[in-house]
Order: structure tokens, then C-alpha cells, then sequence
């Protein structure tokens, strides 16, 4: 496994960043999935990271700076034939020791809630995120929630 900053010009990728956006759309009620598209991932706030298992793109995920101290994590999403193989885990922990490295002192994130969203949940919540207020342009609704982690 190879963890490193994404191409976003790899098919392999794009790929992958395809797949998460359709998943988000038919897993959430219209206007609630705010998964970032290639375009959105283009942006220079945001950074991108892929997890390579070979020749074949296992998983991407990304974080969008939102101010001096705090950031986004964004289009987490492990290909299914990668699944439960501590990918994800991985790939959110070099996340979270860039934000560090950064000085961030708050990372963050808006999901769905649902059986598809409980493995992403069951990761975060290992990792120390707990579920707080909606944060940048986000409002909670009984589908979203946000969580947060203190980095400091």
C-alpha cells in the first residue's frame, strides 16, 4: 500500500472520485450529498491523497482547508474490492497528521446517516471524532451530521 498525493489526471482516479460522487447522490436525499466533485477536488484549498494496492487506486481521500486553523475532511471513499482491509484507516490518518503538520487544530466533516454510512461512522468515532454543530455552510438535518476532532 502506497499513500501519496493524488494525480487527479489518472483514470484510475477519476475513476474512484466518479464512483464516490454517484454513491453520495443515490445514498442521500436531494440536495443533501455535498461530496466534491472532480472540479470541487481541483481546488486549491483542497488537497487530495490516493491509496495505491499495486497498479489499482484502493481508495482517495481529501482535505479542504476552511480557514487559518480548520479544515474538511472530504471524499473519503475506498474502492469495495479494498474494503475492511484497514485502507480507509490509513488514509485517515495521513489526513490527519498533515492537518497537524499544518497547525490545523480542528478537523471536521459532514456525512449521511443510514447502514451505508455506519462503516465511515465506525471509523471516525475510533479515531475521536465526536458529533458537534454544522460548521461552514452546512445545517444539520435528520440525514446530516457533522463531526469534529480537536488536534490539539
Amino acid at each position: 500500500m502506497l499513500i501519496a498525493l493524488a494525480d487527479l489526471e489518472d483514470p484510475r482516479v477519476r475513476d474512484l472520485i466518479a464512483f464516490h460522487q454517484r454513491a453520495m447522490v443515490e445514498g442521500s436525499p436531494p440536495g443533501l450529498s455535498f461530496a466534491l466533485d472532480l472540479s470541487g477536488l481541483q481546488d486549491e484549498a483542497v488537497t487530495v491523497w490516493a491509496v495505491h494496492v499495486g497498479e489499482r487506486v484502493a481508495a482517495i481521500g481529501a482535505l479542504k482547508r476552511l480557514d487559518a486553523v480548520s479544515a474538511e475532511v472530504k471524499s473519503m471513499r475506498t474502492h469495495p474490492d479494498f474494503l475492511r482491509q484497514g485502507i480507509a484507516a490509513a488514509l485517515l490518518e495521513t489526513i490527519i497528521a498533515h492537518a497537524r503538520a499544518e497547525g490545523l487544530a480542528t478537523l471536521s466533516l459532514e456525512t449521511g446517516t443510514g447502514p451505508a454510512f455506519e462503516p465511515a461512522l465506525a471509523l471516525y468515532r475510533r479515531r475521536g471524532f465526536v458529533n458537534g454543530p454544522a460548521f461552514a455552510d452546512y445545517a444539520l438535518t435528520d440525514f446530516n451530521q457533522c463531526l469534529h476532532l480537536a488536534l490539539d
